[in-house]
């Protein structure tokens, strides 16, 4: 009988919705409300959409467009076509908010492009640009994309109509695998050994650490960041602010053998001269840009782009630092603000250094603005949520186009300033040491009256279209008792919070979790195997680490065991021994006398252990192959293998 109640409850509480003509979603749970549609409005009336500069500068220097532009992987996949978003053009529908919209739009138009004499861009391949400079006997290539399959379309595509594209150069602009993942398709390393690969300083550290450690939540963020499983639609995925989207292929990479580590580091690579700029810690912890003077153009890399960045990734990552990154802006601009054009890693370039300038300087003082007033408010002790409510860019940075924010927000970046000065704590001991959400939203549901009392203040801020409101009372409600109704109501309200984004990745995440709510989690995860080009050279002491995260502590209370794992074709051994629930790891020259007994040792190729750390086989499964010897107690062993978690990919986000 209860149960009935409830859903005489929720059809009254819908149809009296329907007949308040509050939300004009009708029968059609997707369809965009009158207050998102007078909220999208608002958007039109305060942005100068009639300039139409960025639209000529996105198409200008085209020579061709594949308009059927498809990649596929070696199996037969899908993984690219630019059909998929052939929506997107004319105004804007009531479900996107017309200002990404309008990035999408100009993300969409793909092709090779002519930037200047002897450069060249092939943008829409991937999430980033692939860049050709024309060197005395080949090409130099800038940033062979996130994958090998993306970037062998890019270099068919450049050697269709510049012909033959020898390449006598590569340079890997920053950590970040978009910029990288590709590079095996570009130059095989070991045929040309004695092509120079230019990257900063750290590269390969920072390109590989976050990858192994963290690489399984964040991909499984990243799904909802980027809206991995999302259809492309009006009411779905239309773009990621930064580009379209990534191209998840084989992603590997290319060691460089020359890095830079300083301003004004000179390189002359086939006959063109190149003056680099090192930019460690902004928008990645290793990154560089560079400018050409026989060309006299700037590189941005992406330490600028057009619109703002991240201080903070939704994925999760280590929050950037605003005024490092602001401080490479500005040297950038006295450097090279006088080049006559700008190209950069994502997004189309710029010509004329007086609107280059004007762009290093709203480039510069978006992430310096957000920096200096968000340690202004908390000077006033203005928690991070109250500080995001309150800061909005001045007019003089808003009306630019290329400071909106299609990717990062004001509102998450000032959030993000005050973790990096403050922590995750604002100061309130109420905050101090909270019920965890389930428990909380118990109690909550309870205090409000329980699930009929809280559906119905739910469907009350829904109709009035207070969406932030209802998706907080929601939330509880679905990890309080987790009904479909709660479920259906929060993904109704999520859809409504997605359409108004101007960010790409807010909209995304919300199209996600409302997606989860009422079909469930996908099985279409991103595979660390994918990687497995990349992660061959990341330090072995790098995926003990990682094991050492998996250990069940409970499960290995009182245990006290230690194991020497010796990498027999790389000459290195290392020992690992567990006490205190806790695992350690360090080099071992198999001399020295150790303060504990060995109880077994693994001798294992490199190639084989790669296979074990990314789950394609496991350690015993593999007994009796010529690459794998143990020596010692395999019940040891086994039972130490018992305690490492198995690392769960689609784990719950919207759900307890």
């Amino acid at each position: 009988m209860p149960s009935m109640c409830k859903t005489l409850l929720l059809s009254t509480l819908l149809l009296a919705s329907l007949a308040s003509g509050c939300d004009s979603s009708g029968n059609d749970e997707q369809a965009a409300s009158s207050y998102t549609q007078e909220h999208n409005d608002a958007v039109l009336d305060s942005l100068p959409f009639d300039d139409v500069t960025d639209f000529k500068q996105a198409e200008r220097g085209l020579i061709a467009r594949d308009p059927q532009l498809m990649i596929k992987s070696d199996s037969g996949e899908v993984l690219w076509q630019t059909s998929d978003y052939d929506f997107v053009h004319g105004e804007a529908p009531d479900s996107v908010n017309p200002s990404l919209w309008r990035q999408a739009k100009l993300n969409g138009m793909h092709g090779l492009y002519k930037v200047t004499e002897g450069i060249y861009q092939i943008r829409g391949y991937d999430i980033a640009n692939m860049s050709l400079i024309k060197g005395h006997t080949g090409w130099i290539i800038v940033d062979p994309l996130t994958a090998f399959e993306s970037a062998q379309a890019a270099m068919a595509m450049a050697q269709k109509h510049l012909g033959e594209v020898k390449v006598t150069g590569l340079i890997l602009t920053h950590s970040h695998i978009d910029h990288f993942g590709g590079a095996l398709a570009i130059i095989n390393p070991e045929q040309q050994p004695n092509v120079p690969v230019i990257a900063p300083k750290h590269f390969m550290a920072e390109a590989t650490s976050e990858n192994i450690l963290a690489g399984v939540t964040m991909a499984r963020r990243a799904g909802y960041m980027y809206g991995r499983n999302l259809a492309k639609s009006v009411t779905g995925k239309v773009d990621s602010g930064l580009g379209k989207g990534s191209v998840f292929g084989r992603m590997g990479v290319v060691p460089p053998n020359q890095l830079i580590d300083q301003t004004g580091q000179t390189l002359t690579i086939d006959g063109v001269e190149f003056q680099f700029q090192y930019t460690p810690n902004s928008e990645a912890p290793a990154e560089l840009t560079f400018y050409l003077p026989q060309h006299k153009a700037f590189a941005g890399a992406e330490l600028v782009s057009r619109h703002m960045h991240n201080l903070y990734t939704l994925r999760g990552a280590k929050v950037r630092d605003a005024l490092s990154w602001s401080n490479h802006i500005e040297d950038a601009r006295r450097l090279f603000g006088h080049a006559e054009v700008y190209f950069g890693s994502h997004h189309w370039p710029i010509w004329g250094s007086e609107a280059i300038d004007q762009f290093l300087r709203g480039q510069r003082d978006i992430y310096k603005f957000i920096h200096d007033q968000t340690l202004r408010f908390s000077y006033k002790g203005f928690t991070p949520s109250e500080i995001a409510e309150e800061l909005a860019l001045p007019p003089s940075l808003a009306q630019s186009f290329s400071n909106r924010g299609y990717y990062g927000t004001v509102s998450h970046n000032a959030k993000a300033v005050y973790q990096a000065y403050y922590g995750w704590y604002d100061g309130n001991p109420a905050n101090l040491n909270p019920l965890p959400p389930k428990a909380s939203a118990q109690k909550y549901i309870a205090a409000m009256g329980g699930e009929e009392a809280v559906l119905k203040l739910s469907q009350t801020a829904i109709d009035n279209g207070e969406y932030r409101w209802a998706a907080e009372l929601l939330n509880h409600l679905v990890f309080d008792q987790g009904s479909a109704e709660a479920k259906t109501m929060l993904a109704q309200a999520y859809r409504q919070l997605a359409y108004q984004a101007e960010s790409a990745p807010w909209r995304d995440s919300y199209l996600s979790a409302a997606q989860e709510l009422t079909q469930g989690k996908s099985t279409n995860i991103i595979s660390l195997s994918m990687m497995r080009d990349l992660l061959e050279h990341a330090p072995v002491p790098r995926f003990f680490d990682a094991m050492a995260a998996t250990l069940n502590a409970e499960d290995a209370r009182g245990e006290v065991l230690s194991f020497v794992f010796e990498l027999t074709d790389r000459n290195e051994k290392h020992v690992l021994w567990l006490e205190n629930s806790v695992l350690h790891h360090r080099p071992y020259d198999g001399q020295e006398a150790l303060e504990f007994e060995v109880n077994a040792q693994i001798s294992i190729s490199h190639s084989l252990f790669m296979d074990i750390v990314l789950g394609e086989a496991s350690l015993l499964g593999l007994a009796g192959s010529d690459e794998l010897a143990i020596k010692g107690s395999t019940i040891d062993l086994v039972g130490f293998l018992a305690m490492l978690d198995k690392q769960k990919d689609a784990f719950d986000i919207v759900e307890p």
